[in-house]
């Protein structure tokens, strides 16, 4: 049984169904992901299992609790979509204001260090930096010594290296001890960190798989393109049983097929000493495994 489990979850809003019928579990010790695209229902179910919505149908259990056990708040730290503190709070006063509410808090300037956040306690919450308050944000999130940690869009509107920082963050709170629901919408984010994906579209779960099940799922197919340093007959990859198709782009050379045909490839221009300038391997992403699933890239 994991530690958290969702089963045909249902929540509506007049006549918009948000979320139809999921189910997922999630085990302790993971990171798991809540992909999809914006408005599929992702913000909806994590505050339902956060016990800010109250589902209309389906059922949720965190630890053995009800979402709305009081007894849950000091065994979950959650980081919202959209979360402000009051613009003159210092972030010093923040971390001492959210230890008071738990009962065995962690030592908040030890985690503020740890985050990076150490020289900035003094700091009001208006000056500091977006990727800053994302590292409040996570700090608040884990200062109550939670065993979960549900952190929603955290890298949203962030630039690419508070993005890649945040990711290094929340890698670090997996291997304190903690396990974390991330909701995101980035391909990337979701294939760096983590252990499992549950892709929600239209309210529903259309695949739940590892991030690399997910791509299986599309192709496996990989393409290798170089251009050789002599002439080279296409007949010397076409029989190799890795091989699917040769093909020409001038000068270059591309190679379509599956399995370990990269070492297929490579050992035979090994064997005849040509070099393989410029050379490329891709192979089916996330990216693709999203656009076939839910018919939609990532920013729709």
């Amino acid at each position: 049984m994991g530690i958290i489990e969702v089963k045909n979850l249902r929540k509506v809003y007049g006549d918009t169904v948000a979320v139809d019928d999921v189910s997922f579990s999630v085990e302790r010790g993971e990171i798991f992901g809540i992909l999809g695209p914006n408005g599929a229902g992702k913000t909806t179910t994590v505050e339902s299992i956060a016990g800010l919505r109250r589902p209309d149908g389906g059922s949720i259990e965190v630890l053995g609790h009800a979402p709305a056990d009081p007894e849950l708040r000091r065994l979950m730290g959650v980081q919202l979509q959209e979360s402000e503190l009051p613009e003159k709070m210092t972030a010093g006063e923040a971390l001492d204001l959210y230890s008071a509410f738990y009962p065995d808090p962690a030592d908040w300037r030890e985690l503020a260090g740890e985050l990076g956040l150490g020289d900035k306690l003094a700091t009001q919450y208006k000056k500091l930096s977006g990727g800053q308050k994302q590292r409040l944000s996570i700090a608040l999130a884990l200062v109550g010594n939670p065993r979960i940690a549900i952190l929603d869009e955290l890298t949203t509107g962030l630039d690419p290296q508070a993005r890649r920082d945040t990711w290094d963050l929340i890698e670090s709170i997996r291997d304190r001890g903690v396990t974390v629901l991330l909701v995101t919408h980035f391909m990337a984010e979701a294939e760096r960190l983590c252990d499992r994906l549950a892709v929600i579209d239209h309210g529903r779960v259309v695949a739940l798989d590892t991030p690399a099940g997910l791509v299986a799922r599309v192709s496996t197919e990989q393409r290798i393109r170089f251009r050789p340093s002599a002439d080279l007959d296409d007949a010397v990859f076409a029989g190799l049983p890795e091989v699917r198709d040769v093909r020409r782009h001038g000068k270059s050379i591309e190679v379509v097929g599956t399995g370990n045909v990269l070492h297929a490839v490579t050992s035979v221009l090994a064997a005849r000493q040509i070099i393989a300038a410029d050379l490329r391997v891709e192979q089916a992403s996330l990216d693709d495994a999203f656009v076939r699933l839910t018919g939609r890239t990532e920013e729709s």
